[in-house]
Order: C-alpha cells, then structure tokens, then sequence
C-alpha cells in the first residue's frame, strides 16, 4: 500500500491545542467496523455503550519529563533534547531524539540547568537519524528529571508546556514512569467514569507500554511495507496475562485503550490466541492485512495523516471506513490528536 492511502484533509483549527475545560467532557464517536456506521456520544454515555463482561486493557505508563534542554558548551547554544530510555550501559547513558540532529556531532558536550555535563556518543546506527546517545558525568535519576525536564509535548502542538499539562499531559491511572510521549486515549477516563464502568460489570487490567518518540517520526518511504518501525519495551503482568485467557476462554470481549494497549497484546499474543506474561519490546507494524490475534473491541483518539497508527486503525475497521468516519468527524468539528476527541471502534 503506498503513503499516500492515508492522508485526508484536516483544518488546523481542529487540531487541539489545549485539552478540553474538564477531563472527560470531550466528544465520542462510535464507529461500527463491520458496517462502518457512525453514531455520536459524549464520553459520560461510554459505559452505555460496552457490553457487561467486557474486558477492557489500559496501559499504566507514566509521561517522563524528557524534553530537556542543554548548552552546547563549545557555541553557548541551546540544544533541545528528548530523552528516550537509557541503554544497556547504565543510567548515565541515555538514547534521545535531537532537535536539529545534523548540527549535533560525537564529541560536543552539553551542559544542562543543574550543572550535569553530557556528551554524544558517535554511534552507527545514530548516522543520519534524529537519534543521538549522550553520556552524562552523573546518574540520571527521576528527580534529575524533574528538576530538568519539560512536559514533551507533541510537535503539532505549537506552544510551550504549562502547568496545565503536568496534569492533563497525563492519565488518572499513571503509575510506572518511562513514557517520551503519553498514551493519550487514556487521558478521557476520570476516576468516577472508571467507577462506572466497573459497576457496570465491565473488568478493567493494565498492561504497561512506555511510548517512545518514534510515534512521532513521519514514514518515509511510498511503500508503507518498506518502513521500519520503532521498539517499544512493554510488561504484561502474570495476573492480567490470566485475567485475559479467561476472558477469551467465557468469550468476553477484549477492549483495549488506545493503540499502545493494542501493541502490547497483539505483541504478548501467540498464534493461538495466548496471551503470555513478561517483559519484552515490540516493533510491531499493523497495517491494512494485519489478522488481529486478540483485540476485539478499541477505544482511541483521531490520529494523524500518513501516520503508523492511522495505519493501524485502518487495519481493525478498515481503511475506507476509517477515513469516511474522519471525514464525518471533521464536518463535525470533532477535535482532533492527543488532547483532542476520541472514537470507540466495535
């Protein structure tokens, strides 16, 4: 399939800059994958609409401060830097995605608010990428990173990080911190919805996938077979690996929340069906073909044009249904990407 199968035409206004004046007061539409038929909610009417037994996954990682800026101490230049996962050599070596990459060679060094130096790393596998690895003079820990950090706000939201969204830019349920950029399907559900959705008879479980910025990165290539899609480490606790089986086994329904819950169960999943518990990564690419092994049901936001998780939607309902449900959603002004509205795929 080429690129170009997924793009569609979105007005800038309906790109959301701010998340809504309440959590939880945003729009849904419910979209019928087999008959691709629309229909329009609010998000308080979503307990009305999952059937009781249904097993509904979240993902429970935390957003990390991570876009953090240093001083190249050769130039006195400030260099934005957003932190990914620290590798294999410890906490003071870190991966991170460089604003401006091409300025940013082996060798430079980078002071940063607290005093702490880093420097880059040359790395194959860096050469000609958004990607460079530094290496600090001293352990980074959470706190560096608060004392730090910024809230990573995605690139088409054109503004600086506020206080708001130390607290919207994050879901009610966060728990294991790790994320570059947050699950934002989950940033709809409050306390008292859960609450509701529970009394309902509806089970809820969480699996932790911590997102990298690789979500972010455009595809490439026309072919979209031909792109490489980024690594994502995930855990899938023993007790919900279970909580899951069993479900399937009762023949209930499988609801995940957002895409990242979907990339962690359709990569935890067997060939039979099983799902299987453990720590492990994923560079899982669902597009138009994909045979989804577990998901049933999915609960997301409106996505990008030309993106992977466009391209992943597409293939649980179908491309030509996905786009004419954006199109629907754009005449009527649903607001669109992380802090914008939301779609519940059945």
């Amino acid at each position: 399939m080429k690129l170009s199968d997924f793009t569609f035409d979105l007005p800038q206004e309906l790109i959301a800059q701010k998340p809504s004046g309440v959590r939880g007061e945003d729009k849904l539409m419910r979209l019928d994958r087999l008959t691709g038929q629309v229909s329009h909610y609010a998000m308080a009417d979503l307990p009305d609409l999952i059937e009781s037994g249904t097993l509904m996954v979240f993902n429970n990682s935390k957003v990390r401060r991570s876009r953090c800026y240093g001083i190249k101490e050769s130039s006195g230049r400030e260099q934005e830097f957003m932190f990914l996962n620290q590798t294999s050599a410890g906490l003071d070596t870190w991966r991170t995605m460089v604003k401006g990459a091409k300025k940013v060679k082996g060798g430079n060094t980078f002071r940063f608010a607290d005093g702490s130096v880093g420097s880059i790393i040359d790395s194959e596998a860096d050469a000609g990428t958004e990607f460079r690895t530094i290496h600090f003079d001293q352990p980074l820990t959470e706190d560096w990173f608060e004392r730090n950090g910024h809230i990573p706000l995605p690139p088409y939201i054109r503004r600086e990080d506020d206080d708001t969204d130390s607290e919207r830019y994050q879901t009610v349920y966060a728990k294991e911190t790790g994320s570059s950029a947050c699950p934002t399907a989950g940033l709809h559900f409050t306390q008292p919805l859960l609450d509701r959705l529970k009394a309902k008879g509806i089970e809820l479980a969480w699996v932790t996938l911590h997102v990298g910025l690789g979500t972010f990165l455009p595809v490439r290539t026309e072919n979209i077979e031909d792109h490489k899609m980024h690594e994502e480490a995930y855990t899938v606790p023993q007790d919900v690996a279970e909580k899951i089986n069993q479900a399937k086994k009762e023949g209930r329904k499988i609801l995940a929340v957002g895409t990242t819950s979907v990339r962690t169960l359709e990569s935890a999943t067997d060939e039979n069906g099983l799902v299987h518990a453990g720590t492990s990564s994923t560079h899982i690419f669902m597009y138009p073909g994909y045979k989804f092994k577990l998901v049933d049901q999915m609960f997301t936001n409106f996505h990008t044009p030309e993106s992977t998780l466009l391209m992943l939607v597409s293939a649980f309902a179908g491309r030509e249904k996905i786009l004419n449900a954006y199109k629907t959603a754009v005449e009527h002004k649903y607001r669109f990407f992380s802090y914008g509205d939301a779609m519940l795929i059945q």
